[in-house]
């Protein structure tokens, strides 16, 4: 088993932290439960740091001229202004973070999928969907961090993506600290076939990158790195490149493999297509080759271990599934 780093992770507080949701509930997540000994939170409600109080009359986003506003139907206050300056103070003020795990649908914090209004007063009816007022912030910030609502992680493809990411991106800082070129070449060699399933060009890219030929200093190698691999990551693997990796790496065992075994791993990896079964399974299998046949090439390969495996469940809400090439 190897070792992993320890992510840095914001998330909305009410996400089983504290009493603070706008009716003074919290909401308990068994997912952000999970991270717990395993990453480092830092948690905050932004709407009870610019001073809305528990509990609260709720906050919605409305259409204006234009613009959208951050507006508190029961007293008609508006705290666009304080919302804003609240998420610039805090984003600053993060330093080095992973991720983030957002409460969805928030119109503070939700990055997705938060109801639009068409003006002020009490309207029923929406206009559309948006992002939150600080959720919004972090996607402008932090785009190519690992950033996600409670609702989606329900979905366990998802949340598989969520993980490895993000514990990809926390190995890579933890590289990027120490600031020596053997730290980049180590982690570049260790995610080969991880930046593989993002894409093949993205590991063409960064391996350019890491041979340094123009002789510029680690600090300025790693920047650039960082931009590139932050870019490769954007989107998750569709389930084809996660199987050409496995299929690329089952070559190293297929000539000492019995029919049978060849059998069984491709019938799994169907099913996984199928989506009958998460990645985790595939993974768990080939590890098991890894171990059996002394792979060290394989074995020292983050895609085949992207998280601890105490993280790994199959429970699924079946709700936002997607199925990319």
């Amino acid at each position: 088993m190897r070792d992993f780093p320890r992510p840095v992770v914001f998330a909305s507080r009410c996400l089983g932290f504290a009493e603070c949701r706008w009716n003074g509930a919290t909401i308990p997540d068994a997912f952000v439960e999970s991270l717990k000994p395993y990453v480092e939170f830092i948690t905050a409600c932004p709407e009870v740091e610019i001073g809305l109080g528990v509990p609260r009359e709720p906050i919605r986003i409305i259409e204006d001229k234009g613009a959208q506003r951050l507006y508190q139907p029961a007293t008609g206050r508006d705290v666009s202004e304080d919302m804003t300056r609240f998420s610039v103070r805090l984003l600053d003020s993060l330093g080095q973070v992973d991720g983030f795990v957002l409460k969805s649908r928030s119109p503070s914090c939700g990055f997705k999928d938060v109801k639009i209004y068409p003006r002020e007063g009490k309207v029923a009816a929406t206009t559309g969907k948006g992002r939150g007022f600080f959720g919004g912030a972090v996607i402008e910030r932090f785009a190519h961090k690992a950033i996600e609502d409670e609702a989606r992680l329900a979905d366990f493809h998802i949340r598989e993506w969520f993980l490895a990411k993000l514990f990809m991106l926390a190995d890579f800082r933890a590289a990027r600290s120490k600031g020596d070129m053997r730290d980049m070449v180590d982690f570049h060699s260790r995610n080969k076939l991880a930046i593989m399933a993002a894409s093949q060009k993205a590991l063409s890219a960064l391996g350019k990158i890491v041979a340094n030929h123009e002789r510029l200093p680690a600090a300025d190698v790693f920047a650039g790195y960082g931009d590139a691999l932050g870019a490769a990551l954007a989107r998750a693997p569709g389930y084809k490149r996660n199987i050409n990796v496995l299929m690329h790496a089952f070559g190293y065992f297929s000539d000492h493999l019995s029919k049978e075994e060849k059998g069984y791993f491709l019938e799994t990896l169907e099913r996984y297509r199928e989506s009958r079964v998460p990645l985790s399974v595939p993974l768990h299998m080939m590890r098991g080759f890894i171990v059996r046949f002394k792979n060290d090439y394989l074995g020292n390969q983050t895609f085949f271990e992207p998280y601890p495996e105490d993280l790994i469940t199959v429970t699924d809400s079946g709700k936002g599934r997607e199925r990319r090439g």
